[in-house]
C-alpha cells in the first residue's frame, strides 16, 4: 500500500457482558477449522487452489482486500460502485471498503453507509451485480470512533473508549482539520454501538451479501479498545487485556446473532502505527484476543503486515501472520505486499490461507487472469484513489482489451 503519506489524513488503504464472555459458540468443523497450529508445508497450495470458506467454495485463493474509494456520493452506494465492484468478480472473495454502521461513525466524505433504507438498497445494487456474474463478497463493517471530526457528524463530537485524540489532520466539510478530542463513551453507551454493529450486520443481510466483516484494524473503534494507548478506561472495558478485548468479542457475538459464526470474518493490524496507534505488549494483547476468536469458529482472521511506515515509526512485530498461525486455528488471509510469488510462497509455507490484494486488485480488475498468464499489470494512478467518477476507478482496462489496442 503506497498510499501510506495520503492515509494518513484519510484511511489505511476501515446489558451484562459477562454472559456474551463465558457462554462462546462451540467451533465449527471443517477447513475452516483445520489448522491445528502445526503450520505444514502444503507445497500443492498455491493462489489458484480453490478453499472452503465457511460455506462458501472459493475458485482461488486471492481475496480483494477493503480499500476505501470515497465514491458514495451523500454517503449512498450507486451505480457505480456497482459497475467496480462487478469488474472484479474473478476474486475468490471480494471485501467491501469500509462501511459505516451509524451515521456518528462518519469518518470521511462520501464512504458509504449501511444504517439507512436508501444504503440498503444502493448496496443490494452492488450486491446483485456482483452474484450476476458468480462472485462473492463480504461488506466491511466499520465505526471510525475517534477518527472523525465534528464538521462531519453535525456538530456533535466523535466517541472513543478514551477522551484522547489522534494525531494527524481529516479532510472535512470546512477543509483540513486538525483530529478533535473524542468524547469518552459511558458504560451505559457501549451496547448502544454494539447493536449499531449488529444492526449493520443485519442490513447488510438484507442487501444480499454473502457474509461480513468486522473492521478491527487501523486504528479504528475496535482497535482503539483493544490497545493500551487509546484505551484509558477503568471500568469493564478497560485496563486488563481481557477487559480491553470485551469491545471485540460482544461485536462478535452480535454479529453472529445474525450471520451465524461461519460467515463473518474480522480484521486485525498488530503492527499498525497509523494515527498514532500501538501497544505496550502488542504481541500478549493481539495473541489473547486472537485466541479469544477461535472460540467461533469464525470464515476468516485477515492480518495485516506492517508497511514501510510501520517499519520506520518504531520496532514493530514483523512479519505477523506466521507469529499468529500458531495462535488460529481456523482460517487466515494475510494482506500487505503480495505480488504472484510472494502470494504463493506464503499459501506453500502454510502460514496462511488466502492472500488478499489491494492496489493491485485496484489497477487490474483481472489480476487473476493476469497472475495466471504472468501478464503485464497495469500501473496504479495514486491521484485517483479517492474522490468522484470513473476516472482511476473503472476505467483500468482488462487484458483482453489492451491485447486488442496494443
Amino acid at each position: 500500500m503506497a498510499l501510506f503519506a495520503f492515509l494518513v489524513f484519510l484511511v489505511p488503504w476501515f446489558q451484562p457482558r459477562n454472559d456474551v464472555l463465558e457462554t462462546p459458540p462451540p467451533l465449527l468443523t471443517g477447513e475452516a477449522n483445520k489448522n491445528n497450529g502445526d503450520n505444514p508445508v502444503t507445497s500443492n497450495i498455491n493462489l489458484f487452489t480453490s478453499i472452503q470458506l465457511g460455506p462458501y467454495t472459493l475458485p482461488n485463493r486471492m481475496a480483494m482486500s477493503p480499500m476505501t474509494r470515497l465514491r458514495a456520493i451523500d454517503n449512498v452506494p450507486n451505480s457505480l460502485m456497482a459497475t467496480y465492484y462487478a469488474q472484479r468478480v474473478t476474486a475468490g472473495l471480494i471485501v467491501t471498503e469500509a462501511t459505516m454502521v451509524s451515521p456518528l461513525s462518519l469518518g470521511y466524505i462520501n464512504c458509504p453507509g449501511i444504517y439507512s433504507t436508501e444504503q440498503v438498497d444502493g448496496w443490494r445494487r452492488v450486491t446483485d451485480a456482483v452474484h450476476e456474474k458468480g462472485g462473492r463478497i463480504f461488506l466491511q463493517l466499520w465505526h471510525s470512533g475517534r477518527i472523525s471530526h465534528s464538521s462531519l457528524l453535525d456538530g456533535q463530537l466523535p466517541v472513543a473508549p478514551s477522551a484522547l485524540a489522534a494525531p494527524g489532520e481529516l479532510h472535512t466539510p470546512i477543509g483540513k482539520v486538525a483530529m478533535e478530542t473524542p468524547r469518552a463513551l459511558e458504560t451505559h453507551e457501549i451496547p448502544e454501538i454494539v447493536e449499531q454493529f449488529r444492526k449493520g450486520a443485519e442490513n447488510a443481510h438484507a442487501a444480499g451479501f454473502d457474509g461480513v466483516e468486522l473492521h478491527g484494524a487501523f486504528g479504528y473503534i475496535i482497535d482503539q479498545f483493544l490497545q493500551d494507548c487509546t484505551n484509558k478506561r477503568t471500568d469493564e472495558y478497560g485496563g486488563s487485556i481481557e477487559n480491553r478485548t470485551r469491545f471485540l468479542l460482544e461485536v462478535v457475538q452480535a454479529v453472529t446473532s445474525v450471520w451465524g459464526t461461519n460467515r463473518v470474518g474480522i480484521k486485525l493490524s498488530p503492527s499498525n502505527t497509523f494515527y498514532g496507534m500501538g501497544d505496550s505488549n502488542p504481541q500478549e494483547t493481539f495473541g489473547y484476543a486472537i485466541n479469544a476468536l477461535n472460540r467461533f469458529g469464525l470464515a476468516y482472521l485477515h492480518l495485516q503486515e506492517p508497511n514501510e511506515i510501520d517499519l520506520a515509526s518504531r520496532d514493530v512485530m514483523n512479519p505477523v501472520t506466521p507469529y499468529y498461525r500458531k495462535i488460529y486455528k481456523g482460517t487466515l488471509i494475510t494482506n500487505g505486499g503480495y505480488n504472484h510469488a510472494k502470494g504463493d510462497s506464503i499459501l506453500k509455507n502454510g502460514d496462511a490461507d488466502l492472500v488478499s490484494f489491494g492496489q493491485l486488485f485496484l489497477a487490474n480488475p483481472d489480476l487473476p487472469k493476469r497472475f495466471e498468464l504472468d501478464a503485464s499489470l497495469n500501473e496504479p494512478d495514486p491521484k485517483t484513489f479517492y474522490g468522484a467518477g470513473e476516472k482511476g476507478y473503472t476505467d483500468y482496462p482488462f487484458l483482453a482489451v489492451q491485447a486488442t489496442t496494443s
